[in-house]
This record gives C-alpha cells, structure tokens and sequence, in this order.
C-alpha cells in the first residue's frame, strides 16, 4: 500500500444538500457523490433540516464516493459545514428536533430585548457579528422559550461539522473556529466560547463541542463506522469550518483583492483580511469579522440569502419541461434553464429577496419584486431578470467593501453558479467585474481536504493550495455600461418598496 497514492475527502453539509469529493495528493478530483434534501417550512419564517436524513446522506455520499478508489488509500477527512445550524441532542445523541438553518426567522422578535440589556457594540467586539435571526444563538434563546421541554431534555447543542464527527464514533467531536463563530456565542479574538453570553442564553458550556483551529485533529473514525463507509482503519478527521472561508481556501481567495464568490443555495463573497477588522462602516452593513479556515487570517461574508434557491423556486412552480427532459436526458434541468435564457439583457429589474435579505440591509420583512412585467415578457426572459437580481445584489455587497476600505477586484467562482459558463458571464456583466472559474467547482470540499493533506503531510495550507489551484477561465464583463446605469435604478428599489412591506 506504500507505493499507492494518498487520497483525501472533502465533506461539504450545504442547506440544500451534502456532496463528499475525493481529492488525490496533487489536488486532483478523482471521485464526487451528492444528495439532494428539502427544507421543511413548517410555518411562515421558519427553515429547518430533517437531522437525520442530512446525517444519513452524508454517509452515503461517503460510501459512494470512497467506492470509486483502491482500499486503504484514503488518509483524512475534512468537513465544511454550513454555517448556524444547529440540532439539540439528547444523552444518547439522538436529534430532539430538526436542524434550524441560516433562513429561519423566527426569533426575530426575541433580539432587541436581549441586545439591548446585553450591548450591541460589546457583543459585535466579542462575537465579529451584528445581531440577526439567522444566528444561533438567537434560535437558541427561540427554542428555550417555545420549545421547554426540549430544552430540559437537551445534552449537547452541535452544528453539522462535529454532529457528522459524532456519528462517526468521535467521542469528543470539535469544531472549526469559523463555523464556532457563526453561533455568535463564540469570542473571536480569545477564541473560547463567551462565558457571559452562555449563561445569559442559559447555555452550559459542556453542551457545546470544542473549538479549534481548522486543520487541527479531531479524532479517527471508528472502525466499525469505518468498514462500513468502505474507508481503513485509521481515517483521521480534521476540523474544517464554516463552508464560506473553506471555499476560500479552497478557491485560493487569501491574498488582498482577491475573494471567493460562493454561487450556490446561498449567494457569498468572502475576502480575507490578515487580521480582524472591527471597521464601523462594516458593522453597519452588517459585514461580520471572523476567523478564516487559513491560520492565523480573518474573513468576512458579503451574502445574499437568496441565489440559487430562486432558480430551484422557478425550477419546481414553473420548470416542468426542463425537469421531464432533465428524467430523459441525464443533464441537469437548472441547466437546460440557463440554456435557454436569452444573452441580452432583461428588461425587467428583480429585488431578489424571496427569502430574508443578507447584508448589507439584514431585514427579515421584505419581500422580492419583479419590476417592469408586460404581455411580451417571456419565461425565459424571466429566469435572465432573476439571476440578474441576484448578481445586482452582490455587486451592492462589494460597493460597500470598497467603501469601508477593503476593495476586491477579482472574483473566483465556485458552487453550482460556476458551472454555465453562460451564468457566470451574465455575473461578470451586471457586477462589472473579472471573475475566474478554476478547473473545479467543489471549492468548499477541496478546501477541507487541503486541510487533511496539511495534516498529514505538515505543509502549509497556503502551499497546498497554490499547488492544487488552477484557473481554468477568466471571463471579462462584456455589457458593463447598460448594468451601471441599471444598477443605480436598482439601488432604489430596497428604500422604495421597504415602506410598502
């Protein structure tokens, strides 16, 4: 087995679903395995994961993926979490309720009182975050009040990164400090939970798992847990983070200027700074700071909660072409929609908060708008307005970052986003900006597992990176005039229609 090569997973526990990916010790993808899951919305507001089935499909992506490659070359596992999710457990580990993800706002009405009592600036000094519904801690105190008997039951509060840990026989799982941060229970400076933000949310600290820096060990995966997940004995796990940062790593976004653009069920932008930026102007737009998954570097996230999700949403209530030929076929239905966009531009404008706005504006209550609709309007002209209004939202993300002092100026895409090159020339345009397509869209997953192959082998992420790392596109925006003016039309439409909501 000696002579064999190194292989290493990356794990990534998205919102809408999980993939495991197989990188080889040069960085290159050798395996893939995803499976889809549904968010359940059981009432207006709320967000949440069937614990168990995102459990159970992350073990069968890791089976399937693992199939694909000689027994016992697999050395490592990382793992990329969404961020905030939580699940309560109790003394046995089983899951006393579904995950609540980053969309649910249900304890929106619980922040004011207790940011007020507790110090909005003291708790964005400790926490690098604004105060919003998405955050755990928040859910938490949701939970704590609706929820008691639950709450009384509860032994142990995870996210996904060490609740996966747990369910591979990890007996004291951790977590990466970029994903401890998102709790916003967590001191990002220190890098310890906050004890006074803990008792105050009635938190015991021995409920939540332990923090560490990304690339630090975890633990072995069990062997029987092993065996039947067709990985050898031995299989280290290492800590990875929130899937924003692990993404870029693994898009190689660590260097000024330059930032991962995240195109998935959530749109993200996220930059890094070679320490924490506590700026004003940041706060204010809601622009967090935290640990990034690189040692010793900070980032922070530009994110629209709406992105891919929209075009899922048109996918499932008016796609149905797309999703027959898509059975027939093979070839992804999202696709097939994206194929028949028109290239020019729509003349509508979309607001595109079809779920809780992200930054800069983090406002619960607003809704989406399609603007400038006729009897001439196509479907297809349809699905172009919508993209766009994704991408107009980013760009209004990134104006902000130049303005507080922390400009980009290339992006590199990763996530389903990058995978038309047609999409991703339709972001170039509206945001008047480069953007870069790497030779793999998995960035989340070849982030962790840079992390593994770090570990294992003792070389510095950053080596890794710039070794496994190749740029397979650059796409220069084309149609930058017509957006501009577009763009200054649809900065006005959030103040205009806030009122109405």
């Amino acid at each position: 087995m000696s002579g064999l090569m190194n292989h290493y997973i990356g794990i990534d526990i998205g919102t809408s679903g999980c993939k495991a990916v197989i990188f080889d010790e040069s960085g290159n993808q050798i395996s893939k395995a995803y499976r889809e899951y549904d968010i359940i919305s059981g009432n207006p507001g709320w967000a949440e994961l069937d614990t168990d089935e995102v459990i159970s499909g992350c073990f069968e992506v890791i089976r399937e993926a693992s199939s694909s490659v000689n027994p016992g070359t697999i050395r490592g596992i990382g793992i990329s979490s969404q961020g905030e999710a939580f699940t309560l457990l109790d003394r046995n580990g089983k899951a006393l309720c579904n995950a609540l993800v980053s969309s649910d706002a249900r304890a929106n009405e619980l922040i004011r009182p207790w940011v007020d009592e507790f110090g909005e600036e003291r708790l964005y000094n400790i926490t690098g975050h604004t105060p919003y519904p998405m955050f755990s801690l928040f859910k938490l105190l949701w939970v704590r009040r609706n929820m008691p008997e639950i709450w009384e039951r509860a032994h142990r509060i995870m996210c996904f990164e060490d609740l996966l840990q747990c369910r591979l026989g990890i007996t004291n799982p951790s977590m990466g400090w970029s994903l401890a941060g998102r709790t916003m229970l967590f001191d990002v400076i220190r890098h310890e939970w906050n004890g006074e933000i803990l008792q105050r949310s009635g938190i015991q600290k021995e409920m939540m798992s332990i923090p560490l820096s990304s690339g630090s060990p975890a633990g072995i995966v069990e062997s029987s847990i092993a065996r039947s997940l067709n990985l050898p004995d031995n299989t280290f796990v290492v800590t990875g983070g929130h899937d924003q940062p692990c993404s870029g790593l693994g898009a190689g976004a660590i260097m000024p200027g330059v930032a991962v653009y995240t195109s998935g069920t959530v749109e993200c932008i996220t930059p890094a700074f070679s320490k924490p930026v506590m700026a004003g102007n940041l706060r204010e737009s809601n622009l967090c700071t935290y640990d990034h998954v690189v040692p010793g570097m900070y980032a922070t996230v530009a994110f629209s909660l709406t992105g891919g999700n929209i075009l899922k949403w048109f996918r499932d209530e008016f796609g149905y072409e797309e999703k027959l030929l898509s059975e027939e076929s093979g070839r992804e239905a999202y696709e097939l929609l994206i194929e028949k966009m028109p290239d020019e531009p729509s003349r509508l404008i979309v607001l595109p908060y079809f779920t809780p706005s992200g930054t800069p504006y983090f406002d619960v209550s607003v809704k989406g708008a399609i603007l400038g609709l006729d009897l001439t309007v196509k479907r297809e002209e349809l699905i172009r307005a919508l993209l766009e209004g994704v991408a107009f939202e980013m760009r209004l993300n990134l104006e902000i970052l130049e303005q507080s002092g922390c400009p980009v100026n290339e992006l590199r895409i990763m996530g389903g986003g990058a995978r038309s090159l047609k999409h991703v020339q339709l972001k170039a345009d509206v945001i008047g900006m480069p953007i870069t397509v790497l030779d793999v869209t998995e960035a989340g997953c070849m982030g962790v597992a840079m992390l593994a192959r770090s570990y294992h082998k003792k070389d510095p992420v950053e080596k890794i990176a710039g070794e496994w790392i190749k740029p397979l596109a650059r796409i220069e925006p084309v149609r930058s005039d017509h957006y501009n003016l577009k763009f200054q039309q649809y900065k006005k439409l959030y103040p205009m229609l806030k009122t109405f909501y």
